[in-house]
């Protein structure tokens, strides 16, 4: 029996009701389908599929192009999970009326759940620009990879009292412009805590300890899949690229062997072949 898909409203009625919830990041069909046969509920595709997907240091060259072109085949692929498809860098912080053109056209060339940009206090009024016309927006604050570099790279936000403040600030904020969650992105788990607290929509966190009402991760992250770099928050709940080296080089030495392919994998229909004309 397939799962029951989320809608926009039950972001919030699972925080009333104390269920928690995961979420994971697809940038592909064959990946989507995985997690839609999973109890997963909430995909993302996010920016980070510079990265992940195209080798990009940072996810700012990601164009909106990009975004569209990876959020279609992961809304055909999941079906039955709730997708949130990213806004890149420089598709929104323009205006309210780019931020409103660029969500507009994501929402109508994919056909995924709702877009999720980041900003706090001072994104508010184009996200609440953006609810007003029919737009589903899914806020983010902490850690921000799109604006990373302004504030000395990834690292982790909220750790000083003015700055956990300012967090609390900027959820608040984002609530009363109209976002029905929040990504809460590597802040220490006290301050996630009082974030969470401080707001009726769910808080989502990544890198933000275990009192928040749902868990991100990278997909690729934690399946032991992308081999860069590890972050602290992550925890490899499989191996899965050590499992598909290996099945690449027993492949490989089969081949080389000649113990692939056996009868079993070829076509064994005889067939008469004429003798070829000199």
């Amino acid at each position: 029996m397939a799962k029951k898909k989320m809608t926009v409203l039950d972001f919030k009625k699972y925080k009333e009701e104390g269920r928690k919830f995961a979420y994971v990041t697809a940038y592909d069909y064959t990946i989507a389908s995985i997690v839609d046969e999973s109890d997963v509920e909430v995909i993302l595709v996010g920016d980070s599929l510079g990265m992940i997907m195209l080798g990009y240091k940072t996810t700012v060259g990601v164009t909106l192009d990009d975004m569209i072109h990876h959020i279609r085949p992961v809304v055909k692929g999941a079906p039955n999970t709730f997708v949130a498809g990213d806004m890149p860098f420089g598709s929104y912080q323009e205006s309210p009326e780019q931020a409103i053109r660029s969500a507009c056209r994501i929402l109508a060339e994919t056909n995924c759940d709702c877009v999720k940009l980041e900003g706090g206090v001072e994104m508010a009024p184009t996200i609440k620009r953006m609810v007003d016309v029919g737009i589903p927006v899914m806020g983010h604050i902490g850690m921000t990879p799109q604006s990373a570099t302004s504030f000395g790279g990834f690292k982790v936000q909220g750790g000083t009292p003015e700055s956990a403040l300012k967090l609390i600030k900027d959820a608040k904020t984002l609530e009363e412009a109209g976002v029905f969650s929040i990504v809460l992105e590597c802040v220490p788990s006290v301050v996630a805590k009082a974030v969470s607290e401080a707001v009726s929509v769910p808080i989502l966190g990544i890198g933000a300890g275990p009192d928040v009402d749902c868990q991100v991760l990278v997909l690729q992250d934690l399946l032991d899949m992308y081999g860069d770099f590890k972050p602290k928050f992550v925890k490899h709940f499989a191996h899965i690229r050590a499992e598909m080296v290996k099945g690449l080089n027993l492949f490989h030495e089969e081949t080389v062997t000649g113990a692939f392919p056996t009868p079993e994998y070829s076509f064994n229909k005889q067939v008469e072949i004429p003798p070829l004309d000199d």
